[in-house]
């Protein structure tokens, strides 16, 4: 029996190609990461991924806004009719659980901070980074301080899975991550 092939939406295939490039990206970067390699990982020729995204830079930038819009939904989702220490209790628990597993999306935030050289993609990093800070700031209402101490304990816990300590039997590793918990 003869299988017929379901085509892709415009918005399906550019799923599929951020899927693809998030992956490239997050092990290689902005400048080593291959077009072609994104392009038979997801099923296309690189001619049209250059139709959908224009240029290496704007898929890179695309896949940033991606990474930061899917950190947002996940705090809106997990702050949904909280608010104060509770709100904040919960996105961080959402991230943990959620997020910091997802080892291409957090080999991809640090891929983006390193590529912040260029304006643009700094510029990327800067608008879904300040979404996510004016949210927390709104949910909170908690003083700055404490939405600092939200998002540097958010950047030691990426630094902590990155290197494995979460997982690591060393001495200073464990001392370490016992001043992650809070009583």
């Amino acid at each position: 029996m003869a299988t017929t092939a379901t085509r892709q939406t415009a918005e399906e295939r550019r799923e599929d190609v951020l899927e693809a490039a998030a992956e490239e990206f997050a092990h290689h970067g902005l400048h080593g990461a291959s077009t072609d390699a994104i392009a038979r990982k997801a099923g296309i020729s690189q001619p049209y991924l250059f139709r959908l995204f224009g240029s290496k830079k704007e898929l890179y930038r695309a896949t940033i806004a991606r990474c930061m819009r899917r950190t947002l939904e996940t705090f809106q989702r997990a702050a949904e009719g909280l608010r104060g220490e509770e709100a904040l209790h919960a996105m961080g628990t959402a991230y943990v659980e959620e997020l910091l597993p997802d080892r291409i999306m957090l080999l991809g935030q640090r891929q983006a901070y390193a590529a912040c050289a260029d304006p643009d993609i700094r510029d990327e990093v800067r608008n879904g980074y300040g979404d996510l800070v004016a949210y927390v700031e709104r949910v909170s209402g908690l003083r700055p301080a404490d939405t600092w101490s939200f998002f540097a304990s958010g950047m030691m816990l990426n630094v902590i899975a990155s290197m494995g300590l979460d997982r690591s039997e060393e001495p200073w590793a464990a001392r370490l991550m016992e001043g992650c918990k809070k009583e």
